[in-house]
């Protein structure tokens, strides 16, 4: 017989938007149960993304620059790179800080922090076979979704024949593989990419688009490209994988068709990196009546509400920008309106993120591609990291800065920072567009010298004609 249990809330994941509401919720006395299906604390950012791959992009970058040691002056001997250790060091630092994420729940009075998967029996009524394969009955008036998202697996015929990657199982292997194919030239397939090569991999990007990055303006993606081109991966746009197959070897041979014809890759290794899919199957969101975009998504308004009264989603299940500062925000957004009163929106919220291949992209805001489609009056700057003084001191120039400023109010509307701490620098891009400042604010600012953000003062010196 199911144990049934009345709540004030429930939260169904314990993501960065879902953990920190529970815990807001029992200090405003609200007694909370919230429900995970892993085995971890934390969401797909501890768990499987940020946390994780930012740790073994660090280990990547120590490697890069071991072999660079003589261009400044140090001599060390051969590099190499053990995986298994890098993977260690991974999993101690997700462990803290799933486990710190996990124990500040378990302390709170008015949480209880429940492992098992849920799905709704009616629009406030929530059903979970946890783990130890007990049946519960949920039920609160208000019920929060953040299920986050996982990989999409393309429609490759053959392709569930073969041992392919994610970008979670990719982090647990023991050994660099000779060859990586990454199919997909978005953010997650480039970090995998370029962390790869520098463990040593010979890496081939699979892209269908005709640019890497297609939500980035062309110079940006051309520029990433030379730069990925340049530590030796090959990548391969307008080209689409339609088959795949194991080879006699134990290998993985792709069949690849594009402008140039059909040609066949061979591999031993296979990341697949072509999207994400939402984490709405299991929910029975039908039961409780709630809508879902065409590509399962739920759809909410600008407060994060469904068309189920009591019921919202935060973070990437609902579609949208999906970033972990993003889902966060989305807890903002909640928290402000049902605890303080406020009228909180995501409307035109300002998005940055990164993209931390080495060089990193930051990016804010508009790109000119957005800001021409706009019919917006605006003029661009842009600054080769060649002529930023630290970058040239570090030995580190590839890439360049880029800004998109309104012609006529002089406020910035967006910025591409490709470069050596790309994202550090964007973000003080970010404060002048939150603070509503004109261009010419970081044009005339003192900055320490010799720092990245001084360059800025350059930046906003050089439009383009």
């Amino acid at each position: 017989m199911p144990s049934s249990r009345s709540y004030d809330a429930i939260v169904i994941g314990t993501g960065q938007a879902g953990k920190p509401l529970a815990h807001t919720l029992a200090v405003a006395g609200r007694k909370t149960a919230i429900i995970e299906r892993e085995e971890r604390v934390g969401g797909s950012c501890i768990v499987h993304g940020c946390t994780p791959t930012k740790t073994m992009v660090a280990s990547g970058r120590v490697a890069y620059l071991a072999r660079r040691a003589r261009d400044y002056g140090v001599a060390t001997g051969r590099v190499s790179v053990d995986l298994a250790k890098v993977r260690e060091r991974k999993r101690d630092i997700v462990d803290k800080f799933s486990g710190s994420a996990r124990r500040g729940l378990e302390k709170e009075e008015n949480v209880d922090l429940i492992f098992g998967e849920a799905s709704f029996l009616t629009p406030h009524e929530v059903r979970v076979e946890t783990r130890n394969g007990e049946e519960l009955r949920l039920s609160a008036p208000l019920t929060f979704i953040n299920t986050g998202t996982r990989s999409r697996i393309p429609d490759v015929e053959g392709i569930a024949d073969v041992p392919f990657l994610t970008n979670a199982t990719i982090m647990e292997l023991e050994r660099t593989p000779e060859h990586l194919l990454v199919l997909g030239g978005g953010y997650i397939g480039l970090e995998f990419a370029h962390m790869f090569r520098r463990f040593g991999a010979r890496v081939t990007i699979l892209h269908s688009h005709s640019q890497l990055l297609p939500r980035e303006d062309e110079d940006v993606a051309s520029e990433m490209a030379r730069i990925l081109r340049d530590d030796g991966i090959e990548i391969l746009l307008s080209a689409r994988a339609v088959g795949a197959a194991r080879d006699d070897a134990g290998g993985i041979r792709i069949e690849v068709d594009s402008h140039e014809g059909k040609k066949e890759l061979e591999a031993t290794a296979l990341l697949v990196a072509t999207g994400r899919s939402p984490n709405t199957d299991r929910l029975h969101l039908d039961a409780a009546g709630v809508e879902l975009d065409r590509g399962g998504y739920i759809r909410v308004n600008e407060r994060l509400e469904t068309n189920v009264g009591g019921i919202y989603a935060l973070g990437d299940v609902k579609g949208g920008p999906a970033f972990t500062h993003i889902s966060y925000d989305d807890y903002r957004v909640v928290e402000a309106n049902l605890l303080n009163g406020a009228n909180a929106s995501i409307k035109d919220r300002i998005v940055p993120y990164c993209v931390f291949t080495d060089p990193e992209l930051g990016r804010v805001g508009m790109t000119e591609r957005e800001a021409r489609e706009r019919g917006l009056p605006f003029k661009v700057a842009r600054l080769p990291m060649s002529r930023a003084a630290r970058a040239i001191e570090s030995g580190e120039t590839r890439g360049f800065m880029k800004a998109i400023v309104d012609s006529e109010t002089e406020r910035i509307l967006g910025a591409a920072i490709l470069g050596v701490s790309g994202g550090e620098v964007m973000s003080v891009v970010e404060v002048a567009m939150l603070g509503k400042l004109p261009y010419t604010a970081l044009r005339d600012g003192i900055f320490a010298h010799p720092t990245l953000s001084e360059s800025l003062n350059n930046l906003f010196w050089n439009f383009e004609d």
